[in-house]
């Protein structure tokens, strides 16, 4: 008995002191139902609704790297100093590049509310940063004494706001490209576009796009511009209009600048063709008054050339076209010539590695006319030759 009285005991126990530990147990709680991210496909691809509103969002951009040789008038080239003799020489223009886009859309009793956001930042060098600057000063003795400093060589090279504007219906407001370019087209699909400049491009705009929905459509724009000279100086605006018929076979543009700062005119038209599925050719002219822009008083833009018109001489003419291989690769050619007989020549051949990664290069020429329209206007050489190799990422 005194056994059997001491086995129940225990498996009481047990149970006793099991029963203790389950009442102690943690009790994990069952998870929160999430709130998963919606597909938005009504403004296209990418885009998704932001949790608790009805704004779609799209976040994207790219990662560039460039690397450049050759002379100074193509853009392409940079310049150092032997860091032990100090003796001035090329070295490779190499430039890395990270861009961040957003767009949002969404949908109001007033029309289709929009921003788009485009922010860059840089790593490189320059066309001189790693130069030696020579300065000379005076002597209390009456003579002279030179000394050297060098640029900074590669270098974090700063933010830049590329775009940042508003949208509601036809009407925008904000940080823009000038309608001048935007709305005409960009030259051509070469990396050198602007061997010889066709207009002026950041600005602060206030602007309405009118789409008739045949294939018409049109722009009027007030325009801060930028840079010494470009940035209007008074209340009264720079003004941009642009007309455009668009079909199956390609688009006639034209566009018309009022620069306020001068009182001056520029304009340009434009025809782009379809050829075939493979082949598209565009050529564009542009024209501007320049009496008030080549005031040799002017220090500013006593070369003749404003915010719109910056060509040299009064008229400009641009071509050329781009022949897609296959999906993966294409040709892109462009040549310009100005008034002033600056002649730039750019090719490159464009290849998808994987979708997303493209590589480009890239070969261009510039022969500096009567008045260079180059970044450097004491381009010692006429005739300059340079080519860019380029990987970009785009997501």
């Amino acid at each position: 008995m005194n056994i059997k009285s001491l086995l129940l005991g225990s498996a009481a126990a047990l149970i006793a002191v099991s029963g203790a530990r389950a009442a102690d147990a943690v009790v994990v709680a069952e998870p929160e139902p999430a709130e998963y991210v919606k597909i938005c496909d009504v403004y296209g691809a990418g885009y998704f609704y932001i949790p608790g509103t009805e704004t779609c969002l799209r976040i994207g951009g790219y990662v560039r790297y460039d690397i450049g040789g050759g002379d100074i008038g193509s853009f392409d080239g940079a310049r150092s100093a032997d860091v032990r003799t100090g003796k001035d020489q090329g070295t490779w223009a190499k430039n890395a590049r990270f861009t961040l886009k957003t767009w949002t859309g969404q949908e109001t009793e007033l029309g289709t509310l929009k921003t788009y956001t485009e922010t860059r930042f840089n790593f490189g060098n320059t066309s001189r940063s790693g130069q030696n600057q020579i300065t000379t000063t005076q002597t209390t003795g009456g003579g002279t004494v030179t000394s050297s400093t060098r640029g900074p060589g590669a270098f974090n090279k700063g933010v830049s706001l590329n775009f940042a504007w508003i949208q509601l219906g036809g009407l925008r407001v904000g940080k823009d490209e000038s309608a001048f370019d935007t709305f005409i087209g960009y030259a051509g699909n070469v990396i050198q576009d602007t061997l010889v400049p066709y207009g002026g491009f950041d600005t602060n705009v206030v602007q309405y796009y009118f789409d008739a929905g045949n294939g018409f459509s049109a722009v009027a724009s007030l325009e801060e511009g930028s840079g010494q000279g470009g940035t209007i100086d008074s209340y009264v605006p720079h003004v941009v209009g642009g007309v455009k018929y668009t079909q199956g076979w390609g688009a006639i543009t034209g566009v018309g600048a009022y620069d306020s700062n001068y009182d001056e005119f520029a304009g340009k038209v434009r025809l782009d063709v379809n050829v075939s599925s493979a082949l598209s050719l565009f050529i564009m002219g542009g024209y501007g008054t320049d009496g008030k822009l080549s005031d040799a008083g002017n220090f500013v833009n006593a070369n003749g050339r404003g915010f719109y018109k910056q060509w040299s001489g009064n008229w400009a003419i641009w071509g050329g076209g781009t022949y897609k291989f296959n999906e993966k690769t294409s040709f892109n050619a462009q040549v310009s010539y100005d008034e002033g007989k600056n002649l730039g020549i750019a090719a490159n051949v464009a290849y998808d590695v994987v979708p997303g990664f493209t590589v480009t290069a890239e070969v261009d020429y510039l022969n500096v006319g009567n008045n260079t329209v180059s970044n450097w206007t004491d381009a010692d050489k006429k005739s300059n030759i340079g080519g860019i190799l380029r990987f970009q990422r785009s997501f």
